[in-house]
């Protein structure tokens, strides 16, 4: 009897590594948890071997399991390979791309990269979808979203996972942003721990900036008293101008805020940062319109001055 196994099944396994869960695995699929549990067990006979096993009231990965996970790995990236392939062969300039993209990239990264695609490939259709680890990779396994710009942080998948095709686009630094009228407003340095007892603005803890400014925090030895949690650039701006409490911002949306009246002190010891990176699907960095892309998508991070390992400009046009 011939050995198959159905793609769209081990996805579903996929899935579950990543989420730990059925009812996760199930939520992030759009199905029911009988229906991702019905699929494990097709996949199970496929393959001859069980793949799940009890856990209290749970579900683990057996042994078997993950043997299968690394082929399955295999699987997903020559099949993008041979899409890539095909893509290849015609080489006509027309296709479409979906980007998955977090908000302060759609802010500062992609309206530059879209105008400049626009001009260069006009046959070639660009959608943005905002969205952010792990939810964009998960879109970006199932085909929803072709290519993701993310930042490292705890929820984004390692740089060793052999699942994604990754490039760094640059390091976005993140501004310290005081009312006007703060009484360290004026100084040439602060040191973040100075504003241990402040209110804070930050984006929700799922999200990159928000989980980025906890850990900041956190390193300099506090945690923020976290007044507002705010996922939308110009309501925070705002917030701080009216003296509501203090914030991280990144650079990447320093236009939502360079007109209002704020400070942004030098932080002592120098600004954190973030990595930025763009990401397809393993096998898929062949595909001719995905790379036409992604290499704009290079090439306007490097216009921005702030190419990944380089300083970008100070908050008011110099160096840090």
């Amino acid at each position: 009897m011939p050995f198959t196994l159905d793609p769209r099944r081990l996805a579903v396994l996929r899935e579950l590594r990543r989420r730990g869960s059925l009812a996760r695995t199930a939520e992030a699929l759009h199905l029911t948890p009988s229906a991702v549990s019905q699929q494990l067990a097709a996949l199970a006979r496929e393959a001859g071997a069980p793949l799940t096993e009890r856990d209290g009231r749970g579900v683990r990965l057996t042994g078997q399991a993950r043997v299968l996970l690394a082929h399955a790995d295999l699987i997903a990236a020559q099949l993008e390979r041979a899409r890539a392939d095909l893509a290849a062969y015609g080489r006509g300039g027309r296709g479409a791309v979906t980007i998955g993209c977090f908000s302060s990239g759609i802010l500062g990264l992609l309206p530059g990269a879209l105008r400049a695609l626009g001009e260069s490939l006009p046959g070639v259709r660009v959608d943005v979808v905002e969205a952010e680890p792990p939810d964009v990779f998960t879109a970006l396994d199932a085909g929803q979203v072709d290519l993701v710009v993310a930042v490292d942080f705890a929820a984004a998948p390692p740089h060793t996972d052999t699942r994604y095709d990754r490039v760094d686009l640059l390091t976005d630094v993140l501004d310290l942003v005081l009312p006007a009228g703060h009484p360290l407003a004026g100084r040439d340095r602060v040191a973040l721990r100075e504003l241990a007892r402040d209110a804070w603005i930050v984006g929700s803890a799922a999200g990159c900036c928000g989980a980025v400014a906890r850990s900041v925090c956190a390193a300099a030895g506090f945690t923020p008293d976290v007044r507002h949690a705010v996922d939308d650039w110009a309501a925070l701006a705002a917030l701080v101008e009216a003296g509501q409490g203090v914030a991280l911002v990144p650079r990447l949306v320093r236009e939502v805020y360079a007109h209002r009246r704020l400070a942004l002190p030098p932080l002592a010891g120098g600004p954190p940062s973030r990595n930025v990176f763009a990401a397809v699907r393993a096998g898929a960095e062949g595909d001719p319109v995905l790379t036409a892309v992604r290499d704009q998508l290079v090439r306007t991070a490097d216009a921005l001055g702030t190419r990944a390992g380089v300083p970008g400009p100070g908050p008011n046009g110099g160096p840090d």
